[in-house]
């Protein structure tokens, strides 16, 4: 597919019965990679069944979330001259037969960041439960008022970065719930992005972190977040002047 050295990252946190199938999906992918799972502090076997496989693992002393987990593989792919970066989550719920899609805009060097959503056409299947839906609609319209960039999916992990990408996320990165939040700071540094239609699965085995009560905590804690970005990076621009 292409000369670059490309990487993906695959935070898991309690997927030891999801983790060895995503990584073999990855591996026997068109794409090819080098893959990375970043056990984040589970408490089953999620790192024995990883080291089962081809991919590099690295397994954090304790749960950081996945803003802390998806970051360490910002700073491996950067420490380790990586062109680009791929993130795919270890709940299976990403198909990597979208991976030459989604790579496609960043290796032909159009936009540092692509991000697959579920809610573009064609692909209009599997799209999460209702109140999934109610953040997912609240944080794409506010997002795309605040960058004046259309968003569609802005909770999708199922994303490709550039170096530039990396090494800006590899030095600062949203700790909890960080895809709305990264989507705002990437455009406020500067970086161009697009939406790739891709069609999501349900998930394998296991259940979300995020369910119930959980969805409003998300969205006002991410909202803030959101808000506090803009603030920062804008009178950061200012600075700069």
């Amino acid at each position: 597919m292409s000369n670059k050295k490309i990487l993906i990252i695959i935070p898991a946190y309690n997927e030891s019965g999801n983790i060895q199938k995503i990584v073999e999906e990855v591996s026997q992918s068109s794409v090819a990679p080098d893959v990375l799972v970043v056990n984040d502090g589970s408490t089953d076997d999620t790192d024995a069944q990883a080291r089962k496989t081809s991919a590099h693992v690295i397994t954090l002393p304790f749960n950081l979330g996945i803003g802390g987990a998806v970051q360490t593989g910002f700073r491996f792919a950067k420490r380790h001259n990586y062109d680009i970066a791929a993130q795919i989550d270890g709940d299976g719920q990403h198909d990597p037969a979208y991976l030459d899609k989604l790579l496609g805009p960043v290796l032909a060097g159009q936009v540092d960041i692509a991000i697959g959503s579920r809610f573009i056409p064609p692909f209009l299947g599997y799209q999460s439960s209702f109140l999934r839906r109610i953040g997912i609609n609240f944080f794409a319209y506010l997002i795309s008022f605040l960058t004046r960039c259309k968003i569609t999916d802005p909770t999708s992990g199922f994303r490709a970065f550039n170096r530039k990408a990396i090494d800006i996320f590899a030095k600062d990165y949203p700790p909890d719930f960080p895809e709305p939040e990264s989507i705002v700071m990437a455009k406020q540094l500067g970086l161009n992005l697009v939406e790739v239609p891709v069609e999501m699965r349900k998930r394998a085995k296991g259940s979300s972190s995020i369910r119930y009560l959980k969805t409003l905590y998300y969205m006002i804690k991410v909202t803030f977040a959101i808000l506090l970005d803009m603030i920062k990076y804008r009178r950061q621009k200012i600075e700069d002047r």
